[in-house]
């Protein structure tokens, strides 16, 4: 009997612990097959990529022209860029949506969304434009470049634009620009009398006090009005565009210096409700393109005038002379009239003038003692 009982609890252990086996590897395999069937964590979601902003850029210019409608190019490439596209700018040349002289009241409405051009073209606007692009025997590229970025210029700029509903920015330089060309000599200030000449600014202001006629065209204008008499004589820039604009076929004389524009700055404007939409992060691409250009636009200028002057002498034959001394003195006088009375007649003109004289006799004894004693001996 004992011996039966033995033989039953082996039994029932037995099994109990081959029951026990089976149901702990079940529980294994369970536990393993559970661990390949669990479901893969879902996968984080792409972040939305960023809206691109798509704007317009009118321009005075023709389209592409070299180093200005390029300047106006590559603000738009650069600006794309260093945003990785998410501020695109379409140029339209002078013509292509809005006039060249159309330009500012297009993007002050807001038809399109910036402009580039010069400033000195908006005096019928504000006469206080005028200071920020040129001032007759005033500041030249380097002068104008620390008055407005460190001589309080910039903000005066700010001031008179937002009037307007827009926001300026420096975008290039033409540097000193030559005289003009004109179909008779200047010997004298009665040369000048009853002469009809494209200039534009204070520049066209001096000319009118001298007893001329000031006639504003845009550039891609001023050839057919110089070659059907139109005009007697024209400025332009200097002579890498003169050379390309073909003045040389039809006027004789090329005269310097160009005592009217020492150093013009050109501007890339900003609707002001389109520039407060921007994010920070691309108001600031937007003011590091337009330093760049102002950069590339004035190098490109010092690179090339030289060998476009020499190609206008020596295969074209052109007439290089330069305004008597006489003449130039009288010039200036004039000029300082024509600034006193410009200056007089508009409050915001005469803020604008103080500040620029003002910093003007901050510099200048430094540019005479260090830039003009070293321009003395620079050729020797």
């Amino acid at each position: 009997m004992e011996e039966n009982k033995r033989r039953k609890f082996i039994k029932d252990v037995g099994v109990g612990a081959a029951a026990v086996g089976v149901a702990g590897l079940a529980g294994v395999l369970s536990s393993c097959k559970g661990e390949q069937e669990a479901p893969k964590p879902a996968a984080k979601a792409e972040a939305p990529k960023p809206k691109t902003i798509e704007w317009k850029m009118v321009t005075t210019w023709p389209p592409h022209f070299p180093m200005l409608g390029e300047g106006a190019d590559n603000f738009a490439k650069w600006v794309d860029e260093m945003s990785g596209g998410r501020l695109k700018i379409k140029v339209y040349g002078g013509g292509e949506l809005v006039p060249p002289l159309g330009v500012f009241d297009a993007v002050s409405q807001g038809t399109a969304e910036m402009g580039h051009g010069a400033a000195y073209y908006w005096a019928g606007k504000s006469p206080a434009t005028q200071f920020f692009a040129a001032v007759p025997f005033g500041f030249n590229a380097q002068s104008l470049n620390a008055w407005l970025y460190s001589g309080g210029g910039m903000e005066l700029w700010d001031e008179v634009y937002a009037k307007f509903n827009l926001k300026p920015f420096l975008a290039g330089n033409t540097g000193v620009q030559m005289g003009g060309w004109f179909n008779k000599e200047i010997n004298t200030m009665d040369d000048l009398k009853g002469l009809k000449m494209r200039i534009p600014g204070l520049g066209g202001k001096v000319l009118a006090k001298a007893g001329g006629n000031a006639v504003l065209v845009a550039g891609g204008e001023i050839y057919t009005n110089l070659d059907r008499g139109v005009i007697d004589a024209t400025e332009w820039v200097g002579p890498f565009h003169d050379l390309k604009m073909g003045f040389y076929k039809a006027a004789k004389y090329y005269y310097y210096p160009g005592w009217h524009e020492a150093g013009t700055g050109i501007e890339a404007m900003v609707n002001l409700d389109a520039w407060n939409k921007l994010p920070d992060d691309l108001k600031a691409i937007v003011e590091a393109a337009a330093y760049k250009c102002n950069m590339w636009m004035l190098s490109e200028f010092e690179a090339k005038n030289n060998g476009a002057l020499q190609e206008l002498i020596t295969k074209h034959n052109v007439q290089l002379k330069q305004f008597p001394e006489p003449v130039l003195k009288e010039l200036k006088k004039l000029a300082k009239e024509v600034l006193d009375e410009v200056a007089d007649a508009d409050p915001m003109s005469r803020k604008v003038y103080d500040s620029f004289l003002k910093f003007q006799e901050t510099i200048f004894d430094w540019n005479k003692l260090t830039e003009e004693q070293y321009q003395q001996f620079k050729y020797l």
